[in-house]
């Protein structure tokens, strides 16, 4: 059986990409928990929109999928993993301040807010900018 990631990969991967990894992976684990209790409360429940409930369901798994591959990505040192990261994280921002400031939801708010800025911290920072860069076309 073929792993996703192997050791030697994973090594090669300077410290923190293999960080924003983890990180992606914990949001992505979250996000599938979201999916399956809004599939698990749509089918115990009485949802005002079935189609609604379970569309958000979808997104949520979906999201979870995006944010896997791109782990998987930039840990295997695929340039083109970091700008959709990039542009996830930068969307997590304004949805991490509604929940945790307009919502008053600061329980999921501010996790989702301090991961979305430590990945973009740590996807900008020297060896994964080094390790990530891509040669201009000549």
């Amino acid at each position: 059986m073929q792993t996703p990631v192997d050791r030697a990969t994973w090594r090669a991967a300077p410290v923190p990409i293999r960080v924003a990894a983890v990180i992606l992976a914990v949001e992505a684990l979250g996000l599938t928990g979201l999916g399956l209790f809004e599939i698990v409360s749509t089918v115990t429940g009485h949802p005002d929109s079935v189609a609604r409930a379970l569309l958000g369901a979808l997104l949520a798994l979906l999201a979870a999928l995006a944010l896997l591959f791109g782990a998987r990505g930039l840990v295997r040192l695929h340039a083109s993993a970091r700008s959709p990261m990039v542009v996830l994280q930068l969307l997590a921002i304004p949805v991490s301040y509604s929940l945790a400031f307009q919502a008053g939801r600061v329980e999921y708010g501010g996790p989702i807010l301090v991961a979305a800025l430590a990945v973009l911290y740590l996807l900008f920072t020297p060896p994964a900018r080094e390790a990530l860069y891509r040669d201009p076309p000549r």
